[in-house]
């Protein structure tokens, strides 16, 4: 019998969970009902992975790329690891459509992140597209690492971003058209700032999510994101795409009164927290270079409670 793998070789479940308190939105708060939580920590878990797949930010020692069945010498392909990602997904889906689907099965998914989906599949009647979407935004970004307008940059957006939303509105049984559409324009919000606080460890991945379009009429060059702090010509383009993730915010906001109880708190903290992370880079002076502005816990308070009202 093999010597059994170290534990810095295993798939990463725990400190992919533990990014959930990193995030600039709340993941699963305790008040709300357990199943709602045990959804939503499980479709988080799949979205950190596949993120950390295309990141290349897997924990060392193969042991994510053995649990999706993908050979040691393909194991730092991000391409490859997204299609065997891709086969353990068709999995999920096929092993919560049979009996029993609560049952270890060896025909179901290998990944332990993914093998948690199986329940939460099943007792919410998700689909697959939403997943599926995560992948491809992934797969474009092994590709595509400019974007020339802003129309473009929504577009991967709605790939990356959107589905997010889109489950959890699912998960918590509270889908309408209007809903999907004032969620995906506050995940898009999210992924925008979330790109702002990151511009200088996107460009250290040889990735620029700031518009061609934008960073010329702004007379931003790309070699202007390697300074250790950002120009007045940055600053200017910074606080430019900073307002209109606050319109998108402010599009998307309605949504929160249009849900009931504690899912209403839920959706006030993304809100809220897009808000708070869209003010800690207006407090930073728009310089996006000297080290990600982050929010603090009461700024996020604040301005979830602003959203709530």
């Amino acid at each position: 019998m093999s010597a059994p793998a170290q534990p810095q070789s295993q798939p990463q479940v725990d400190s992919v969970l533990d990014q959930a308190a990193r995030e600039n939105f709340p993941v699963a708060p305790r008040f709300l009902p357990e199943a709602w939580r045990d959804g939503l920590m499980a479709v988080y878990g799949y979205a950190r992975l596949v993120d950390d797949i295309g990141d290349g930010d897997l924990a060392p020692g193969g042991g994510d790329a053995r649990a999706l069945g993908v050979a040691p010498e393909h194991a730092e392909d991000r391409l490859a690891l997204l299609d065997a990602l891709e086969s353990d997904l068709h999995r999920v889906f096929r092993v919560a459509g049979t009996p029993g689907h609560g049952r270890p099965d060896a025909s179901g998914p290998g990944h332990p992140l993914l093998a948690a989906l199986v329940p939460v599949v099943a007792r919410h009647g998700l689909t697959e597209q939403p997943f599926h979407a995560l992948i491809e935004a992934n797969r474009q970004d092994q590709r595509v690492t400019r974007y020339a307008t802003w129309e473009d940059l929504l577009g991967y957006c709605e790939l990356s971003a959107n589905p997010v939303g889109r489950l959890v509105l699912a998960v918590t049984g509270t889908t309408s058209p209007e809903r999907v559409r004032r969620s995906d324009a506050i995940c898009t919000a999210l992924q925008i700032v979330e790109h702002l606080q990151d511009v200088a460890e996107d460009r250290a991945r040889d990735r620029v999510y700031l518009p061609a379009e934008d960073m010329a009429r702004f007379h931003v060059r790309e070699a202007d994101l390697d300074a250790p702090t950002a120009s007045a010509s940055l600053r200017a383009l910074v606080a430019w795409e900073t307002e209109r993730a606050r319109v998108l915010l402010d599009e998307g906001a309605p949504l929160v009164r249009s849900v009931p109880g504690r899912l209403r708190l839920l959706l006030a903290g993304f809100v809220g927290g897009g808000r708070a992370a869209a003010d800690a880079i207006a407090a930073a002076g728009f310089d996006v270079l000297a080290g990600p502005p982050r929010a603090g816990r009461l700024t996020r308070l604040r301005q979830t409670g602003a959203a709530l009202r």
